[in-house]
């Protein structure tokens, strides 16, 4: 049985499950190279030309994604899939956002039950009665108990009121029309000149920030933001206010102003500790909300998923608050990875099989990428055959080199697969890269690391391997300082642990530069350009070496090394 699952909206993605196993997953925006593209039609086409898809999943926030066609009046997706198919099954599940984030992170975990938590912006259309009053809304945060083969019970919800009715809150259900965890997010990055959905960036400011006790609470005790300083604009995202009694303390931190993302001298105090603060209050009600919901069901497996699930701050300090659970942090947590539960719930529904699949790699994207042939201009580039120790020790002297291999990552983490290594030992190796990136000043950069030195480095908290780079984490007193251009202003490292099992070449690779270096630890950041997705093909990796100042790519699969001549 083949399932093809697909996702219009931003984050535009498909997934085609086979007989339960992911075929392949890919994000429209690596193949169309326009940002955040929703409408999935390139990543349904490299599905439904080379398989017999069986079943087509609609998912999705609302039915409005779907326009109907002339003629047939079918949904868009289902007309384009029956030119392949003309017996395709439609399964329409464009109401049930949260619980295909819920999906992805149970059947990825390998638990056989657990709570799983969807921390998120804005998703369905979603209602709940309670008494005489029946509330509609979009889904904020939910929580289900999911155990094989699909057994599903909403146990928490907390809603955006569109009605404007009465606030209403107990232990199962918060219904408001205040702002929630993820928006207020959202609504900070907004003030900082990010878009709505850039959290990454307001993460990457947040330790540069402190405790500020004249500025306002961003949340209420209820749990919702203060209405005082968060305005809702759902479902696109929220606001600061700066026209309130309380809201007026921002005006100094110069929210129209853009010219501090490049300037590190021009960035206010006010615009630091916000960052700050909005991450340390929605962690901790996120883990207010785990702590409770542990305490109610007795479960201590635990699925983190939505688009908070993405940000490594909490979810390390979810790991040093509740030691004696087991955490899994969804690394598909964005609205992309809906498509991977959905086809994976419809699969166990259709066959109430109870055998498991729990995620092994994130190198999912799609075969057809894999596509070596190239042709360079002579004038511009020249190809040398090398091995893994020639390119250890060009990183170590200071070069950035682009790394592209295999299939493409599924997520916003480069794994190895489409990366951009440099030196973990340059002082200067953050700013440096981040002007080759054309990245604000203050943004972070990983690591990836031979999986074996991993509890020698860090502070782990029970954390065993971070494959997906899913952690902020504190190095321990002696490793303090070792690794310069990849550790933060707060001394942390969001890290990447390799082993051979997981990618052989990027392990010979970083085993090289260890050898050579005695740090087992590679500087790694996604291969792309500022404002561009990652490359999905060879064509897009010279295409952004083109446009930049990075001279190396290096092919692992055939041992070739790209050489610009007229690099700067």
């Amino acid at each position: 049985m083949k399932i093809l699952a697909v996702n219009p909206g931003h984050n535009g993605s498909a997934c085609l499950l086979e007989d339960g196993k992911i075929v392949f997953y890919v994000e429209e925006e690596r193949l169309s190279r326009f940002k955040y593209d929703g409408n999935p039609f390139r990543a349904a086409l490299e599905a439904l030309q080379n398989h017999k898809v069986d079943i087509l999943v609609l998912g999705g926030t609302d039915k409005g994604l779907y326009p109907n066609v002339t003629w047939t009046g079918e949904s868009l997706f289902h007309a384009f899939a029956r030119k392949f198919n003309k017996d395709i099954k439609i399964i329409d599940m464009t109401t049930t956002h949260h619980l295909g984030h819920a999906a992805c992170a149970f059947y990825n975990s390998g638990f056989d039950k657990a709570l799983s938590i969807v921390v998120d912006g804005c998703g369905a259309v979603s209602g709940a009665r309670k008494g005489t009053n029946h509330y509609n809304g979009f889904e904020t945060e939910t929580a289900y108990v999911m155990s094989y083969p699909s057994e599903v019970e909403t146990i928490y919800q907390s809603i955006f009121d569109v009605q404007g009715k009465p606030n209403y809150f107990d232990d199962s259900l918060s219904v408001g029309t205040s702002v929630t965890i993820t928006k207020a997010y959202e609504a900070v990055s907004h003030f900082l000149g990010f878009g709505f959905i850039e959290a990454g960036k307001t993460m990457g400011l947040a330790p540069y920030g402190k405790y500020d006790p004249d500025m306002p609470n961003l949340f209420d005790n209820d749990g919702r933001g203060n209405p005082e300083v968060l305005f809702p604009v759902y479902p696109s995202g929220a606001l600061i206010r700066v026209d309130s009694e309380q809201g007026k303390y921002f005006q100094k931190g110069n929210p129209e102003s853009k010219n501090w993302h490049k300037d590190p001298s021009k960035v206010t105090d006010i615009a630091k500790d916000l960052a700050w603060q909005v991450q340390e209050e929605t962690q901790r009600l996120v883990g207010d909300l785990i702590e409770r919901l542990v305490k109610e069901t007795g479960i201590k497996n635990v699925c983190i998923s939505g688009g908070y699930g993405l940000n490594c701050m909490a979810n390390y300090y979810y790991k040093e608050r509740f030691t004696d659970l087991e955490i899994f942090n969804e690394p598909i947590a964005h609205d992309g990875g809906t498509v991977i539960g959905l086809a994976k719930l419809v699969w166990y529904r259709e066959t109430q099989s109870t055998e498991k699949f729990p995620l092994q790699n994130l190198y999912l994207g799609p075969q057809s990428s894999l596509n070596y042939e190239f042709e360079l201009d002579e004038t511009k580039y020249k190809v040398n055959f090398t091995d893994d120790e020639s390119v250890a020790k060009l990183i170590a002297d200071k070069n950035i080199v682009a790394y592209f291999q295999g299939c493409s990552e599924a997520g916003p983490r480069a794994l190895g697969n489409r990366s951009i290594l440099y030196t973990s030992l340059d002082p200067d190796g953050k700013d440096f890269v981040n002007k080759v990136k054309g990245r604000e000043w203050f943004r972070p950069f990983a690591g990836s690391m031979l999986a074996e030195h991993f509890e020698d480095w860090f502070v782990t908290h029970g954390i065993k391997e971070t494959p997906y780079m899913m952690y902020a984490m504190d190095f321990k007193e002696d490793k303090k300082g070792l690794v310069p251009s990849i550790t933060h202003v707060d001394g942390t490292c969001r890290i990447q642990t390799v082993t051979p099992e997981q990618n052989q070449n990027y392990y010979n690779l970083i085993n090289e530069f260890y050898k050579h270096t005695g740090t087992p630890i590679l500087f790694n950041t996604s291969f792309n350009l500022a404002g561009e997705p990652l490359v999905e093909t060879v064509q897009d990796a010279l295409h952004t070496l083109d446009n930049s100042d990075i001279k190396y790519l290096y092919l692992p699969d055939i041992r070739t090394l790209v050489e610009k001549i007229d690099a700067v």
